[in-house]
């Protein structure tokens, strides 16, 4: 066992990764290769807990596995700069390391599905990232892929050429200035697809339409952002209420980020 690997927690860890590299891919978004044991661990859909590396910030960040590569042990994380901690992570150069806890959470269900399947993959800024796993395990398997990709203007737009080596991808923004104007439900009002299963991550308004329009989709997932404190679910501060009860709550950072639609109140 690799030294920097010093606490184990059932199936979570902490890891000091190394950077591999780092680079800029849209205007305040960075993709960060890291490398580590833990990546054997990794499942689509899964986030790590980034220690800040600067004592102010006591907090760690979750950010999403976009991409996951066990032969060489590491992973892609693409991030926007949203405050001071994250801008840290932006300056951080190939062989610096990072202090890391995960992988974390459930991740997607991609179990069952082969050549026969047709699934949807809809995903939103920030939250694009996580379905890039998700397209290149199930592309591995013959699955046909539909994605649709929602951003706020050109600039902003991330992966859509690393998402077309899988899938056929449909993007919208909120102005026009690429794809299709609207939202992404512009697109997926018009699909008549039957689609076997239907993964989402993305801003809370479209994770609040994805679970209004496929509620009663028996495979339909949403992968929930939320702002994280202890993140192994015992400070309860990323809690979601769920339907019909006023007692019974459901963690994003130990019981999901991943939920089914409908099981969750948003």
């Amino acid at each position: 066992m690799n030294p920097n690997c010093k606490k184990r927690m059932g199936a979570i860890r902490l890891e000091n990764m190394k950077v591999i590299a780092q680079e800029e891919i849209a205007p305040a978004i960075f993709k960060l290769v890291l490398e580590g044991e833990i990546v054997e661990a990794m499942k689509a859909g899964q986030f790590l807990h980034l220690r800040v590396p600067d004592d102010a910030h006591l907090l760690r960040r979750p950010i999403s596995i976009s991409s996951i590569d066990k032969l060489k042990n590491q992973c892609h994380l693409i991030y926007r700069i949203e405050g001071s901690g994250t801008a840290i992570f932006s300056s951080l150069k190939p062989g610096d390391s990072l202090d890391v806890m995960g992988p974390q959470g459930n991740g997607f269900d991609l179990s069952g599905l082969n050549k026969d399947s047709k699934i949807l993959l809809v995903g939103g800024g920030i939250g694009v990232p996580p379905l890039l796993e998700v397209a290149k395990q199930l592309h591995e398997r013959g699955v046909e892929i539909t994605t649709v990709l929602g951003f706020a203007t050109k600039d902003a737009v991330i992966l859509e050429d690393e998402l077309a080596q899988y899938s056929q991808v449909f993007v919208t923004t909120d102005d026009g200035s690429y794809g299709t104007q609207g939202n992404v439900s512009v697109v997926i009002n018009e699909c008549d697809t039957e689609f076997d299963a239907i993964y989402s991550c993305g801003a809370p308004g479209m994770m609040k339409y994805i679970n209004q329009t496929f509620h009663d989709h028996p495979r339909a997932y949403l992968s929930l952002e939320s702002r994280m404190a202890c993140g192994m679910g015992a400070c309860y501060a990323c809690v979601l209420k769920v339907p019909d009860s006023e007692t019974v709550s459901q963690r994003v950072c130990e019981d999901g980020p991943v939920f089914k639609t409908g099981t969750v109140v948003l």
